[in-house]
C-alpha cells in the first residue's frame, strides 16, 4: 500500500487528468453522448472520493480506485467505439485511463 502522502499526490495528479479529460470532451460539442456521460460520471465520482482518499481506510480507497478504473475503462471503451474522433480527446481519455490503471495497480 501507498504512503497517504504518495495516495494524495498521486489522488491530485489524477483529479487533474481527469479534469483535463472532461473539459477537453466538453470543449467538442461533437462527442457522442455515451463518451460524455462517463466523463461526466468519472468526474463526478473523483469529485466525491476526496473524503475517501483523505480517510486513510486502506478498503474505502481500494474500493474507490476499483470503482473509479472501473468508469474509466467504459469512457476508454465509448472513445473507441467513435471513428472520427479528435486525436486531443482519445489522447486525453486515454492518459486518464492509463494513470486510472496505474494507480490501480499499486493497491492491489
Amino acid at each position: 500500500m501507498l504512503q497517504a502522502s504518495e495516495i494524495q499526490k498521486r489522488f491530485t495528479h489524477l483529479q487533474q487528468t481527469i479534469s483535463d479529460a472532461s473539459r477537453t470532451c466538453h470543449a467538442d460539442k461533437t462527442i457522442p453522448a455515451d463518451l460524455m456521460n462517463r466523463m461526466d460520471e468519472l468526474d463526478k465520482e473523483c469529485k466525491s472520493a476526496k473524503k475517501v482518499m483523505a480517510s486513510n481506510d486502506e478498503d474505502r480507497i481500494r474500493q474507490c480506485v476499483d470503482d473509479l478504473e472501473r468508469i474509466g475503462d467504459r469512457a476508454e471503451r465509448a472513445c473507441q467505439q467513435v471513428g472520427s474522433l479528435d486525436a486531443r480527446i482519445k489522447d486525453a481519455v486515454s492518459t486518464m485511463h492509463s494513470e486510472l490503471t496505474d494507480l490501480k495497480r499499486q493497491f492491489h
